[in-house]
């Protein structure tokens, strides 16, 4: 753990951020949380029994205990002092940011990084108004569930401090996280639009009439997912081409001319996200929801990744 983070302050307290929360008490951190919703406070407590039994299949780091939070009320305002870090999980909304990063970057020490897991809008877009320092300023935007999935996005804004970029890096991997650094800020950042970029087509081949919802599932699980999971785009890539330091280019000299065939008809065919769509779309999620019990599935879900993350941890050769 990173020694001089000791006290982590979590402003909003929704999915993402009950997530990091959780994260946080495990590894052993003292946590501060605002959220002025209604109801935040029990909300928080009740998702957070209810995510410790897999959470703490991660480990407990020494002092890691459920109680070791506070739930400060609406704002952090009063306590920006106490804290090392700050995890920023407001709403998607850009002037709501700007004000809140505002007043975070007046209220805490100058040297205390302020992350947001903002999951498309670049910190440039609201660090306008910081006038103490706003280098310190930038995107830790985790996958969700933050506690279990181990990307984060570290994206620094272009007038971003590197000693902060490289605080914030050290910390997440501290975390027993997998932080990647984004050199340049882009809508999106990298995960989200690599998954924008699949459901895109998926949802164009369903919309088709190609396939079912469902038998568009088991075509990513029943392949491109596990794969995946183990080895990347690229590296799959260089597997596929027969490995060795030539199989990269072999691969797509290979299947290059193939590719641009399918690209071209998937521009031809190009998903357009309009009510009209999106409700035939649901037609056939509705169907596949009749056989599935979503809670059972997200249980599910948690336990495999768990299991799958911990054989991933004794094999060094994969990411």
């Amino acid at each position: 753990m990173s020694s001089s983070i000791r006290t982590v302050g979590v402003v909003g307290t929704g999915v993402i951020g009950a997530s990091w929360t959780g994260l946080f008490l495990v590894r052993g951190l003292k946590v501060l949380v605002s959220d002025p919703g209604h109801d935040a406070e029990k909300n928080l407590a009740e998702n957070l029994r209810k995510m410790w039994p897999s959470i703490e299949q991660l480990g407990l780091s020494p002092g890691a205990s459920l109680d070791n939070y506070s739930f400060v009320g609406s704002s952090l305002k009063d306590h920006y002092q106490e804290v090392d870090f700050i995890q920023e999980n407001a709403p998607e909304i850009q002037g709501l940011k700007e004000g809140l990063i505002a007043e975070m970057d007046e209220g805490t020490r100058e040297d205390i990084v302020i992350a947001s897991s903002s999951s498309g809008i670049p910190s440039s877009q609201f660090v306008g108004k910081c006038k103490k320092n706003p280098g310190r300023v930038l995107i830790g935007h985790p996958f969700s569930p933050p506690a279990l999935m181990p990307l984060v996005e570290v994206v620094p804004h272009p007038g971003g401090d590197e000693a902060a970029t490289q605080r914030a890096m050290d910390f997440y991997r501290s975390l027993g996280k997998h932080p990647v650094l984004l050199r340049q800020e882009t809508p999106g950042f990298a995960a989200n639009r690599l998954q924008a970029a699949i459901s895109k087509e998926a949802y164009s081949l369903v919309n088709r009439g190609v396939l079912s919802a469902e038998d568009l599932d088991a075509c990513v699980t029943t392949s491109l997912g596990p794969r995946w999971a183990l080895t990347g785009p690229y590296m799959s890539n260089v597997l596929g081409g027969g490995g060795g330091s030539t199989g990269f280019k072999h691969l797509l000299h290979h299947l290059g001319p193939g590719m641009k065939v399918w690209l071209h008809d998937m521009d031809e065919h190009s998903f357009d996200i309009n009510d009209e769509n999106i409700d035939h779309l649901d037609e056939s999620v509705q169907a596949m929801l009749k056989d599935h019990s979503v809670q059972q599935v997200e249980e599910q879900r948690d336990d495999v990744l768990l299991k799958l993350l911990a054989l991933k941890k004794d094999k060094s050769a994969l990411v």
